[in-house]
């Protein structure tokens, strides 16, 4: 058997992880793996590369992907792309393993769907925003980035007394939010899913100075909004899934505190530092246990279906339109982390 393996979207801690488990399954059984650069664009334009073991052994410990990923949507513009993609699928392998959100495998499930194509899925993403999965691989490095991030910009804020407002990724859901501000400390959480409530913020980081704490830190997610407007976005067109890029609450949410509080305020925001680098021990190993749990499915030619965590088992999920559907934050994680500021 020849598998055909593809990353798309955002690059993730952990991809090269996956890469990694299914090269080596997939071989030690007899088949091989080609590796499709650019995600869906790779397959468009028939572009591939050999993958062995001796290749992918050491990659565990690296960030991004070997393969490289776009956000490519091959039902842009379908007339062209789809049978040029289709005909690149036949010629490249028996299978296809495609690592990506709910944008590569909203793609994976109309290919399955409409024309049967040979494919398994496996969900990433940092944002941890996918129904389908109770985590997914790239979450822990994230959240572990921002800590370190925020611990750092403790000693500065306390130094100089200011108020540090953290910008952090996550789209419409407060997951990275939400858990690095329980792991810093943080004073206050602003998460997409709770409209901000600006006098109560003021209020909290002024109490916080009358008790003598002299500086504070608020973490945001980049999709909090305040109740009376949409979402910040940047200035840019769509991207082909149609999604806007967000960006700015943080520097809003700095400017009306300076603005109410008179204490000095400084923006932070992480963006992409949140992706990149080394994958945490979690993620290396739950993106080895995924990919391993594809390529039984590969081998056993179970396709149409996905590699998910549930209840600490990677279970077989089917790849349906359920792999589109956002898993906004637990709101128990919210209320647990609001404790310390509700109060």
């Amino acid at each position: 058997m020849k598998v055909g393996l593809l990353t798309g979207g955002g690059d993730c801690p952990g991809l090269n992880a996956v890469i990694r488990a299914i090269v080596q399954r997939i071989v030690s059984e007899g088949g091989s793996c080609v590796g499709i650069p650019e995600g869906w664009r790779g397959l468009i334009q028939g572009m591939s590369r050999p993958l062995d073991p001796s290749e992918t052994d050491g990659i565990i410990a690296r960030g991004g992907t070997i393969l490289g990923a776009s956000r490519t949507n091959p039902f842009k513009f379908a007339e062209r792309d789809v049978p040029a993609l289709r005909a690149h699928a036949r010629d490249l392998g028996h299978a296809l393993v495609a690592i990506g959100g709910d944008d590569t495998l909203s793609v994976a499930y109309r290919l399955y769907s409409m024309y049967q194509m040979p494919i398994v899925g496996i969900p990433k993403t940092i944002d941890n925003d996918l129904r389908v999965t109770d985590f997914t691989f790239g979450f822990d490095t994230a959240i572990n980035i921002v800590t370190e991030a925020v611990d750092r910009l403790r000693t500065t804020a306390e130094s100089h007394r200011r108020i540090m407002v953290v910008e952090t990724m996550g789209r419409h859901a407060g997951w990275i939010a939400c858990f690095a501000g329980i792991a810093t400390a943080a004073d206050y959480i602003l998460v997409p899913e709770v409209p901000i409530d600006m006098p109560h913020l003021i209020e909290v980081l002024k109490r916080r100075r009358r008790d003598g704490k002299n500086y504070g830190i608020v973490i945001v997610s980049e999709g909090a909004r305040f109740p009376d407007r949409d979402n910040f976005t940047l200035d840019e067109e769509p991207d082909p899934f149609g999604n806007v890029r967000l960006g700015g609450i943080g520097t809003a949410v700095a400017h009306a505190i300076e603005k109410q509080t008179g204490f000095e305020t400084r923006c932070v925001v992480l963006g992409h530092l949140q992706r990149g680098g080394p994958p945490s021990a979690c993620d290396r190993v739950l993106a080895t246990r995924l990919g391993l749990a594809a390529s039984h499915l590969i081998i056993q030619r179970r396709f149409g279906t996905l590699v998910v965590l549930s209840a600490g088992k990677i279970i077989e999920a089917p790849l349906d339109e359920s792999v589109a559907a956002t898993k906004t934050l637990d709101l128990t994680y919210y209320d647990e982390a609001a404790a310390f500021f509700r109060r």
